[in-house]
């Protein structure tokens, strides 16, 4: 609080400062004064403070005119100018021109500018000078040369003995510990640190090297709130950053006041004031000076090397430029040393994985759980249980939910990961039942294994309760009172026990579970081809026994029965036809419909005789000219359609591929039935009628068709019976006023469906009826 005060104390200062130039020069300062009375520290400024360190000044210019537009009010104490009689000015009338010649070279250039540094000599003072750009300034920065740098034997051995200390390292962490050692002999400071982000960004203190007499931060978790999202991104653009002393006073930057926004954005400049909050929260620490260099990997951030001091400890420009190097070759290697991690784990899981591979699945269901119960089917993840869903049965092994618990998981999983592969080591963040089943399945890992059905396999991992220390209780990471926010206080041992989550699932694990669901994918796959293949042989066979069996009764029905109907036709014919018999009426009248009985029945059976040859003949295609075609099945008519009174007309019919007795036939029965059911009094007329132009039916493949209709004038039928006429029996009529077995029809569409066509009927009642056959054109 009492820096808090300071600085509210200094800003009364700049206030007073602010109206007194304003009067006399209109010269006013920048400070962001709503940074002091934050109400939340995720939104804070921190990037354009309007004030900068009080270890060096700072002047911006602008890049086009080269005019000073901003100093810092220091400018008159460090470098000796005026604020009043610099502002407005341009560079060049303000500083030498070796000075002036540098800064054009260094801003010509290709080089990284946050390794460039200008030495000059203002008012017999050294100064590192260093130049960042933003938007259309150009700026600069003075520190005075308060360290003798180190001289180049010193430099040699130093960075010699840290190029060994980073061969020797056999893994990531002992790398970071033996950079935190090499830094903190480079830089003197009492403790460095390297801080790693989890994937939420809470920190922990991965590696460290500090004074003896410290007490060690080693394995200490902070919050992500100790680092707000602001203050993130600008560790990713500005990857060094220096407080020598956070007990500096502020100072303020100055510009003409024109009436216009002229705020300096201060994102990649080293003297940027530090936020209200984060001095809080070092002074509460007891810390009194910090270098911090980020660590970025894959374009993220990985970490920090972070420095403490304290006491106020000044660094110059090239100590800070090695630090910064050394912390680069720590990132440099971060992506090596995992990978070499992972790739000795990989190459222990590949090894489990092509021992399992190599076993011979057998593509019988009945051995998948010997296949399952394989060691290396849990070594290949590193888990304690697996289980594999098929077909709704579940076959497991080792450490494992109840099956009934599996299945209904397996269902959800389905649903929840829309059939993609999944790991997770908190199923309690994402399950309602986790928790039931968490001492065996608290993380999980899902591969699914046939598609778009709920077959998949799991592998399991049981709850390992973890012990978290944190650096101070990190639900009270932020304190607010009345005064607005405050960073916490207290940095005690917080102890915090992690449940219902298993160890994270690592890449390697992931790739070799999904290898393995893939080769037990396409076995289970050939598996249900061999099932299918083997259902459907049975299939045949009894389709075979069917077929058998039906052309025994065709036998009977075309054979055995005919002749006892011949018979039966002749001796009642005899009977009516003998006038000396003197039968009596009602005797006579019987043995007509005896008769009449016998001679459908006789139609009757020629029909399935038809019928059942169209099933079977699928061959004699010959090229047909059906208008040759038609004249015959006019012939075969003659006689009904005289004594109908019909009229058949057709012309220009195409040439097709097909049977020639069953389109005989086929055209016959149309024809016939068309005749057959003409209106009373009205003189039945067919139209065989060729179309080229139409849509194909979705019943049919797509290709080239011929469309030929057969259209009447008779009464017709109702629109909801068009699908229904083309079953075998099916009549719409009665008996007694129209004869027939109601085969016909359904003889046409076998017909049809034997030459590779289609046919459908369209009609209204009393409107006349119209059948549309689709022949292909090859």
């Amino acid at each position: 609080m009492s820096h808090l005060l300071r600085v509210k104390h200094v800003n009364v200062k700049f206030q007073t400062l602010h109206y007194i130039r304003h009067a006399l020069m209109k010269i006013v300062d920048i400070v962001n004064r709503n940074a002091v009375n934050l109400q939340n520290c995720e939104s804070e400024p921190i990037h354009i403070p309007g004030s900068i360190q009080s270890h060096g000044a700072l002047i911006a210019i602008n890049k086009g005119n080269q005019i000073i537009t901003h100093c810092s009010e220091n400018v008159l104490d460090l470098l000796g100018l005026d604020p009043s009689k610099i502002l407005g000015k341009t560079l060049d009338t303000v500083f030498h021109n070796g000075l002036c010649g540098s800064i054009h070279n260094h801003l010509n250039s290709s080089a990284d500018l946050s390794h460039s540094v200008i030495k000059c000599t203002i008012n017999n003072i050294v100064f590192d000078c260093t130049l960042s750009l933003w938007g259309n300034y150009t700026i600069i920065t003075f520190e005075p040369e308060k360290a003798k740098d180190p001289g180049v034997e010193e430099l040699y051995d130093q960075t010699k003995n840290f190029v060994v200390q980073l061969e020797s390292s056999v893994n990531l962490k002992q790398l970071c510990e033996n950079v935190a050692g090499e830094i903190r002999r480079l830089t003197g400071y009492d403790r460095v640190m390297i801080y790693k982000f989890d994937k939420n960004y809470n920190g922990e203190v991965y590696a460290e090297c500090c004074r003896e007499d410290l007490e060690t931060f080693l394995g200490l978790h902070y919050p992500h709130t100790d680092i707000p999202t602001q203050a993130r991104e600008l560790y990713k653009t500005n990857l060094l950053r220096i407080i020598p002393d956070i007990g500096y006073t502020p100072i303020p930057i100055l510009t003409i006041d024109d009436g216009t926004d002229k705020q300096l954005d201060l994102s990649n400049t080293g003297l940027r004031s530090v936020s209200p909050m984060h001095i809080q929260y070092l002074q509460n620490m007891g810390v009194g000076a910090t270098l911090t260099i980020s660590l970025m990997h894959k374009g993220d951030l990985w970490g920090l090397v972070a420095c403490h001091h304290y006491s106020p400890k000044y660094l110059s420009h090239f100590m800070r430029i090695t630090a910064r190097l050394q912390g680069h070759f720590l990132t440099s290697q971060i992506a090596v040393r995992q990978e070499a991690e992972e790739y000795d784990q990989s190459k222990q899981l590949q090894q489990h994985l092509e021992q399992l591979l190599a076993q011979q699945f057998e593509l019988d269901r009945s051995k998948l759980p010997m296949l399952i119960k394989k060691p290396e089917v849990l070594a290949i993840t590193h888990s304690m249980g697996v289980a594999v869903v098929l077909d709704n049965e579940v076959y497991i092994q080792g450490e494992t939910p109840e099956k009934n618990d599996i299945q209904q998981l397996a269902n959800w999983l389905f649903t929840y990961t829309a059939g993609k592969e999944f790991a997770t080591h908190k199923l309690a963040d994402i399950y309602k039942d986790a928790e039931k089943i968490s001492k065996t399945s608290a993380g999980l890992l899902y591969q699914p294994i046939t598609g778009d059905d709920r077959n998949c396999i799991i592998w399991f991992r049981p709850e390992t309760i973890t012990q978290v220390n944190w650096a101070g209780n990190p639900e009270k990471a932020i304190i607010k009172d009345e005064n607005g926010l405050f960073p916490r206080k207290s940095f005690a041992l917080w102890k915090e026990e992690l449940k219902l989550q298993s160890k994270e699932w690592t890449q390697p694990e992931i790739t070799a579970a999904a290898q393995f669901a893939h080769d037990l994918q396409k076995n289970i796959s050939m598996m249900l081809l061999a099932e299918e293949e083997q259902k459907y042989r049975l299939l045949s066979i009894k389709l075979q026994e069917a077929n058998s069996e039906l052309e025994n009764v065709n036998w009977i029905s075309t054979h055995d029965l005919k002749e006892p109907l011949r018979k039966i036709q002749m001796f009642a014919s005899r009977m009516l036809e003998d006038e000396d018999a003197g039968l009596p009426e009602k005797v006579l009248d019987g043995i007509t419909r005896m008769r009449d009985s016998a001679n459908r029945m006789q139609t009757l059976l020629a029909d399935i005789l038809a019928y059942s040859r169209i099933l079977k003949d699928k061959t004699g295609f010959e090229t047909i000219d059906l208008n040759v075609l038609m004249g015959e099945v006019i012939e075969t008519l003659k006689e009904e359609i005289k004594e109908h009174n019909g009229k058949v007309e057709y012309e220009n019919l195409p040439v097709i591929k097909g049977v020639p007795f069953l389109l005989n036939q086929l055209f016959v029965n149309l024809i016939r039935n068309s005749l057959k059911f003409g209106k009373d009094g009205e003189q039945p007329i067919v139209k065989i009628i060729f179309h080229k132009g139409f849509h194909v039916p979705p019943e049919l493949e797509a290709g080239k068709f011929y469309r030929i209709d057969v259209q009447d004038n008779g009464i017709g039928f109702d629109a909801e019976f068009s699908e229904s006429i083309f079953k075998v029996f099916v009549r719409l009529h009665s008996r007694e006023k129209y004869a027939g077995t109601g085969v016909g029809l359904a003889l046409c569409k076998k017909i049809m469906q034997s030459h590779d066509g289609f046919i459908s009927a369209e009609g209204s009642s009393g409107e006349g009826a119209c059948f549309r056959l689709y022949f292909p054109a090859n």
